[in-house]
């Protein structure tokens, strides 16, 4: 049986986005593959990869990329988890579901300790990516 694709959107394709890849891919990476993209590229947050490594995820792998590199591409579910992307992020036909969920940008709290913000936002990803694993598309 073919995996389900899935893409998760943000803007920079830095934090959100790519933890959510990383964390999808270790719920359920059985019944989906997974991708992410940005409509601005950032660049992977470094933060990002520590909060995720200190879960035993590793995504320093990973790179940030343009939501363009997908255009065509079918998808099964395409995530937005910011606003901005959910905005601006293009249609993809096919898709069967478009799902919207806005997680704040770890990187623009102000937080007296900078990875705080990142942990918390991880946390609520972690939550909610098991509900949504845990229901078919």
């Amino acid at each position: 049986m073919a995996k389900e694709r899935v893409l998760i959107l943000c803007t920079g394709n830095s934090a959100r986005s790519q933890m959510a890849e990383g964390l999808l891919r270790r719920l359920a990476g059985d019944r989906y593959e997974v991708f992410s993209a940005g409509t601005r590229p950032a660049g992977l947050n470094p933060n990002a990869v520590r909060v995720m490594a200190e879960i035993g995820i590793d995504i320093s792998g990973h790179r940030s990329k343009p939501v363009e590199e997908f255009a065509g591409q079918p998808f099964d579910c395409v995530i937005t988890v910011c606003d901005h992307a959910r905005e601006s992020c293009p249609v993809f036909f096919g898709a069967r579901r478009q799902i919207h969920k806005s997680f704040e940008d770890p990187a623009a709290a102000v937080e007296s300790e900078p990875l705080a913000a990142f942990r918390r936002v991880r946390d609520q990803l972690v939550q909610w990516l098991a509900e949504f694993a845990s229901t078919p598309l």
